[in-house]
């Protein structure tokens, strides 16, 4: 077995433990119950609230959408906050130390954000489907659901990772990744039908994948007949797949350069920096 290989098995057993232990943390599970009394709460209040056009109820529609956002926002936020804030507490430096010690961290950061988004999924479909009728229209809309989350988390997790990497403080994350992030997500139709904005906003939306994820999701979830309430009265299942494509491969090709960067980059002085600076924000 090659040291690298070794490496990426150990990544991968970090990855499974951090996930352990984080769905058995106190915090997150009370994250993941605000979670669903939210989402599900909104949806029940909706419960019989028709969608016009539609014989359908808001819950059959809301839900993938937000479905959508979940993989749109959560797998971009989650990546950018751990990495600046590893880069600041002297994790990285202290995996960079190690021979092969970068792969394995990365490896091991890769699958747990990756699993970290099932709970947050399983927590919206249980009581979701004991409460309310119709959601999925065909049993195959989850093989719909296992191949857009699996692309999706592909063209969207790099770019959580990728700002993470780039920007200086983890103070600099909202600036630069959850603003943005959120203003993509709020133009892409996840959270109101895209056809109400202007144009351009909607030809710009349609280059990032946030709003293929939620066309995906739909598409899983609703009628072929609810196909006539997106932009070109079909579900574009070919382009989903290939804008969503085009994103993870483009994110496969530029991040591990810019992780191997910033890992390059990592010195004792800047994690020392960073700590100091960060006593300061507090003060």
């Amino acid at each position: 077995m090659t040291p690298r290989v070794c490496a990426v098995r150990l990544g991968l057993r970090r990855g499974w433990t951090e996930f352990v232990q984080s769905i058995r943390s106190t915090q997150d599970q009370e994250f993941y119950l605000f979670l669903a009394v939210l989402v599900v709460g909104y949806l029940y209040l909706r419960r019989d609230t028709p969608v016009e056009g539609t014989g359908l109820t808001v819950p059959s529609v809301a839900l993938p959408s937000i479905l959508g956002a979940l993989i749109a926002v959560g797998v971009v936020v989650g990546p950018a906050f751990s990495l600046a804030m590893e880069k600041e507490d002297g994790t990285l430096l202290r995996a960079k130390a190690v021979p092969n010690g970068t792969v394995g961290y990365f490896t091991s950061h890769l699958l747990l954000q990756s699993l970290k988004l099932l709970p947050q999924i399983v927590v919206i479909l249980v009581p979701s489907f004991l409460l309310f009728d119709s959601l999925m229209a065909e049993p195959a809309g989850w093989f719909t659901v296992a191949w857009v989350l699996v692309l999706g988390l592909l063209a969207v997790m790099p770019i959580g990772m990728c700002i993470g990497a780039l920007v200086p403080t983890m103070q600099k994350v909202n600036t630069w990744g959850m603003l943005p992030v959120m203003l993509l997500a709020g133009i892409s139709g996840i959270f109101y039908p895209i056809q109400q904005l202007w144009g351009w906003v909607q030809v710009l939306a349609q280059i990032f994948p946030m709003y293929w994820l939620g066309l995906g999701m739909r598409s899983a979830f609703l009628p072929d007949t609810a196909a006539a309430l997106e932009i070109t009265g079909t579900w574009r299942t070919g382009q989903t797949v290939v804008v969503l494509g085009v994103w993870a491969v483009l994110g496969a090709a530029a991040t591990p350069k810019i992780l191997r960067r910033m890992a390059r980059r990592q010195t004792g002085s800047q994690v020392q920096a960073a700590r100091d600076a960060a006593v300061q924000w507090v003060r």
